[in-house]
């Protein structure tokens, strides 16, 4: 009988989890809230969300090939970062800008830092603020049964009547994704399918609530804050960006409070009329790797601060040179 083992070095952890797997079960959570974008915007929202698609994947193909790297786009991250990129637009927004930020989002966000796993901002919103740099008229422009709208955002901010209900559902205009009921039902999928965890959706929505109620200047009005939770990016974010594993902290403290980070960013923008929930997560992942490190814990019996080499204790007798 052979007496030997193999060994491997602790710690040891197992799970089904794969990329491609991950991959594909966020794709599936976006299908409900991408097949309401094509109902309620038609053709056109199809062509953006391909137009996007597309154009991520012959990116990161194209660099894969002039780096001499193996191909990566089977993973489906391309694909994904594409898709979000594309539920953040505008369906009336030309084709070429939707492959502009699919461009930048994975050649500058993703492929020249390392592609997946070594990005340390998400790659769609870093697509979508290129975007709204290069192409802010292109990406302000939204429309309603072919006539133009304000969102109901802004339309609220304004101070015009805005139906929650409505926006609730994603019939009040504004991007391809913007129907929080159908992104709560994908994000409802991902929590069942082990993809995510509830600390950062939750702490993004709770502190957002609680700084508009505390400071939006309605008091304790559901309606209003109803309408803020609906309109806007809020529950985009706290889903399927802020949730992103690469550029989130990874310790459970640090996710609350990362996720805090975001809501109350979000919060600060919105009272300033301004809805900004791309930059606050992308403040927030900048700033994920010092948040872990205040959550880490300490190996036992080391005091120093992690990171930090431990030095062998002194034993009286002094180094050897």
């Amino acid at each position: 009988m052979n007496g030997s083992y193999h060994i491997s070095s602790a710690p040891h952890v197992r799970s089904s989890l794969t990329v491609r797997g991950v991959m594909r079960d966020v794709i599936l959570a976006l299908m409900p809230v991408s097949l309401f974008g094509i109902y309620q915007y038609g053709l056109k929202a199809f062509l953006v969300m391909m137009a996007s698609i597309l154009s991520a994947l012959l990116t990161e193909t194209l660099f894969d090939n002039i780096a001499k790297k193996p191909l990566t786009v089977e993973d489906g991250s391309a694909a994904v970062t594409g898709l979000l990129l594309a539920l953040c637009l505008p369906p009336d927004v030309p084709l070429y800008v939707a492959c502009a930020g699919s461009f930048f989002a994975i050649l500058f966000a993703k492929c020249l830092f390392g592609g997946l796993g070594r990005n340390f901002v998400n790659p769609a919103l870093a697509g979508r603020c290129f975007l709204l740099l290069l192409f802010g008229g292109a990406m302000a422009e939204y429309t309603v049964d072919g006539v133009s709208s304000a969102t109901p955002l802004a339309a609220s901010l304004a101070g015009e009547s805005v139906s929650a209900a409505g926006a609730y559902l994603g019939y009040g205009g504004g991007v391809i994704g913007s129907s929080v009921a159908a992104l709560c039902l994908g994000g409802l999928y991902l929590f069942v399918a082990g993809a995510v965890t509830f600390e950062i959706p939750a702490a993004v929505i709770v502190s957002f609530s609680a700084f508009m109620l505390l400071f939006g200047g309605q008091g304790f009005n559901i309606s209003y804050l109803g309408l803020h939770l609906a309109a806007g990016g809020v529950v985009m974010a706290a889903l399927f960006m802020a949730t992103d594993p690469v550029t989130s902290p990874v310790t459970r403290g640090g996710q609350i409070l990362y996720g805090v980070l975001i809501g109350i960013l979000c919060g600060i923008f919105r009272l300033f009329g301004r809805d900004f929930v791309g930059i606050a997560v992308i403040i927030a992942n900048l700033a994920a790797r010092l948040i872990d490190q205040k959550f880490v814990r300490m190996p036992y019996g080391i005091k120093k601060q992690a990171g930090e080499a431990c030095e062998p204790p002194d034993d009286g007798e002094g180094s050897a040179e």
